[in-house]
């Protein structure tokens, strides 16, 4: 059978929750009187592929667990970040269904005997991911839609240095002069803030590229709103939205911790 884990899919669609279901294996549990219980499971395991990949075989699962033997929970984890590696997958997630036996004394007569109660055990990992960078669209998106009387220059500055999670560099003025920057220094001139130049970077060990994000942050107060009819002066504060998209950006590349060094 072909392996078409390795291949690219143009279609762009991203798979969810593909796996195997009800696969019978055994188990290792904690029991409190005799230390250790051995029982059988159903096992539900899934991952979620990311859109440039066309798929896995199915064996795959199976070939993760094949490595650990019986299974106990405290080995969970170890599974999902297993299944997460092997399959180059975004989220991974298991779930165990199985019997735990109990000892339980009959009321009048004394009498023990085990009794089996149904359990259901779940667990996912990868979430993360998708709550870092939710977080950070929510960012960009509170920063566009602050009212301008709270979002300018200086206030767009601070905010990156306390926020983006990597080295801030906040260029005053002066600097920004000695640069050369005048088309930038022009734009600013109607105001009565003083521009700033942010530069934002995060350096990994042994990068393997380098690659830089430019963001226009014109923010509402800049001198060149007069000439603009009233209609387009209404959405002038979205005018700064490029810079919080690459702020609210550095702030998940912080958390995230990919191997490329980005400005």
């Amino acid at each position: 059978m072909k392996d078409v884990q390795g291949e690219k899919d143009l279609r762009c669609v991203p798979l969810k929750h593909v796996g195997i279901k009800d696969l019978r294996w055994p188990i290792e549990l904690r029991d409190k009187t005799k230390g250790t219980q051995h029982t059988v499971a159903k096992v539900t395991l899934a991952v979620d592929l990311p859109h440039d990949m066309r798929g896995t075989h199915m064996s795959r699962f199976v070939e993760c667990l094949q490595t650990l033997g019986p299974v106990g929970l405290h080995e969970v984890e170890g599974i999902l970040d297993t299944l997460k590696e092997r399959l180059q997958a975004e989220k991974a997630f298991l779930q165990l269904e199985f019997p735990y036996f109990i000892t339980k004394a009959a009321p009048v007569s004394g009498q023990t005997a085990p009794m089996d109660i149904d359990c259901i055990y779940k667990a996912e990992k990868g979430a993360e991911k998708g709550c870092i960078i939710a977080r950070s669209v929510s960012m960009a998106k509170d920063l566009i839609n602050d009212s301008s009387q709270y979002i300018y220059p200086e206030t767009l500055a601070n905010f990156a240095v306390e926020n983006s999670g990597v080295k801030t560099t906040v260029y005053n003025k002066e600097q920004i002069k000695e640069m050369g920057m005048t088309a930038f220094l022009a734009v600013g001139q109607g105001s009565a803030h003083e521009p700033k130049f942010i530069h934002m970077e995060y350096k990994p060990e042994n990068p393997k590229r380098k690659i830089a994000l430019v963001g226009k942050g014109i923010t509402f107060d800049a001198g060149g709103l007069d000439l603009k009819p009233p209609a387009s002066m209404l959405t002038m504060r979205d005018d700064m939205s490029g810079a919080a998209a690459v702020i609210a950006t550095m702030r998940a590349i912080s958390e995230l911790k990919p191997d490329v060094e980005v400005h």
